[in-house]
C-alpha cells in the first residue's frame, strides 16, 4: 500500500495543514463576529459569467450602468485582485421576525434588509477584522459587501453558502433567503468547500407571486420590472404601467422572499442593528410627505434608505398613497403636488388622480 505522504512532498503536506488550520481559525472567528456561514470558493471564473454577459446585452439591468462598467472584473477575479487564489464568502442573517411584523398599519412597506442600520457599514467593519487576521498570515485581500465588482451569488453558491433559487436569490436550508453576503478575495490558498445541492424542485412560488412579472424565467430577472429596482435604483419617473402594481411598497420588495417555503426554517438574527427603527415603524405614509431635506437626512442617518434621497422616497410614498391612501391623505398629496422637486410633484398629481378614481369606484362585493 502506498501512503499519501509518499505521493505528496513533505513541504506540500505542511502547507495543507497550515491552510486547514488557518481556515478553521477563520471560520471560528467569523462565528464570533456574528456570521452565520463562512465558506470558501476558488478564485476562478464565475460559473454563470456567460449568462451574466447575455443579461447585460439584453438590457435587463436597466439604468444600473455601474454593473456594466465593472463587467470585466465581475467575470474574472484576477482583474479584481491579481494573484487571488481563494474567495471567502460570508453570510449574515437579518431576519427579525414573522412576516406580519411590519410596523403600524398604513406605514408603507420597507424591504426587511432596510429596516435598521445600513448593512454595508456593519458587515464591512466585521470583514475588515477578518482581513486583518489574513494580513497577519501574509495574505493580500480585497474586501466587499455588495458594492464590489464580483458576481457574489455565483461565488457563494460555489462555496456552498446556498444554492441559486429561481428568483435569482440565494437560498440556504438554515437561513432561507434572509441574509447578506460579504466576500474576501485573498492571495492565500484555502481549501474550497463543496456546493449545496439545489432544493427548489418544481416549486415556482417566487415566480408566480412577483407582482410585476419581473422573474421572466427560472433564474432570470428583468430588473426593469422589479419593484426593488423601480423604488431604489431607478432615479427618474416610475413607468405608469408599474405604479398600481407597487401597492404600499416604498422601498424595495420582499414578495419573492416571503413566499419561499424554505423561509419557514429561518432563525431570528443575532444582530439587533437590523431591527426596524421605532421612528419609521410608527410613521404613516402621509407623514413622510412633510419631511424637508434636513429632516429626511436626520431620520435616515445610517440607514440604507438614505441613498435614494428625499426625492426618491417621497416619489415612492406618493405612488403608495395613490394605491392605498384614503381621503384623509389628499391634503398631504396636494401639498406634495406643489413641491419644488418636479419628480415628487408629478407622482403626487398621479396619486391624487388615482385616489379619486378609486374612491369613486364602488367596492366589489
Amino acid at each position: 500500500m502506498v501512503e499519501i505522504s509518499d505521493q505528496i512532498p513533505a513541504s506540500a503536506t505542511v502547507g495543507m495543514a497550515t491552510s486547514d488550520g488557518l481556515k478553521a481559525k477563520l471560520v471560528a472567528r467569523s462565528k464570533e463576529l456574528g456570521f452565520a456561514s463562512c465558506r470558501v470558493a476558488q478564485a476562478a471564473q464565475p460559473r454563470h459569467h456567460a449568462e451574466f454577459e447575455r443579461w447585460l446585452k439584453d438590457g435587463a439591468a436597466g439604468e444600473m450602468n455601474w454593473i456594466e462598467r465593472g463587467a470585466g472584473k465581475r467575470s474574472d477575479p484576477q482583474l479584481v485582485l491579481p494573484g487571488a487564489r481563494s474567495i471567502v464568502v460570508l453570510a449574515m442573517s437579518y431576519w427579525q421576525g414573522s412576516p406580519g411584523d411590519r410596523g403600524s398599519a398604513g406605514a408603507g412597506r420597507i424591504a426587511r434588509y432596510a429596516w435598521g442600520d445600513d448593512y454595508h457599514d456593519l458587515v464591512l467593519a466585521k470583514l475588515r477584522e477578518l482581513d486583518a487576521d489574513l494580513i497577519a498570515q501574509g495574505g493580500t485581500q480585497k474586501v466587499y459587501v455588495d458594492t464590489g465588482p464580483v458576481l457574489e451569488r455565483d461565488h457563494a453558491a460555489e462555496a456552498g453558502v446556498g444554492w441559486h433559487g429561481k428568483s435569482t436569490m440565494l437560498l440556504d436550508q438554515r437561513l432561507g433567503t434572509w441574509f447578506f453576503l460579504g466576500e474576501i478575495l485573498t492571495t492565500l490558498e484555502l481549501a474550497p468547500d463543496l456546493p449545496q445541492r439545489p432544493r427548489c424542485g418544481s416549486c415556482t412560488r417566487c415566480m408566480t407571486a412577483c407582482p410585476t412579472g419581473a422573474i421572466t424565467d427560472a433564474h432570470r430577472l428583468d430588473a426593469r420590472r422589479c419593484i426593488s429596482y423601480l423604488t431604489i435604483e431607478l432615479k427618474g419617473s416610475i413607468p405608469m404601467e408599474f405604479r398600481p402594481l407597487i401597492g404600499d411598497r416604498i422601498y424595495g420588495c420582499d414578495t419573492c422572499l416571503e413566499v419561499c417555503p424554505w423561509n419557514r426554517f429561518a432563525a431570528v438574527s443575532r444582530e439587533t442593528a437590523f431591527a426596524m427603527r421605532p421612528a419609521t415603524a410608527t410613521m404613516r405614509l402621509r407623514d413622510y410627505l412633510a419631511l424637508n431635506d434636513a429632516q429626511f437626512r436626520t431620520l435616515f442617518r445610517g440607514s440604507p434608505i438614505k441613498r435614494i434621497k428625499r426625492r426618491g422616497l417621497l416619489r415612492n410614498v406618493c405612488v403608495a398613497l395613490g394605491n392605498v391612501g384614503t381621503v384623509e391623505d389628499l391634503p398631504a398629496l396636494q401639498r406634495a403636488a406643489a413641491d419644488p422637486e418636479p419628480l415628487i410633484g408629478e407622482h403626487a398629481e398621479w396619486a391624487i388622480g388615482r385616489l379619486h378614481a378609486r374612491l369613486s369606484t364602488p367596492a366589489q362585493g
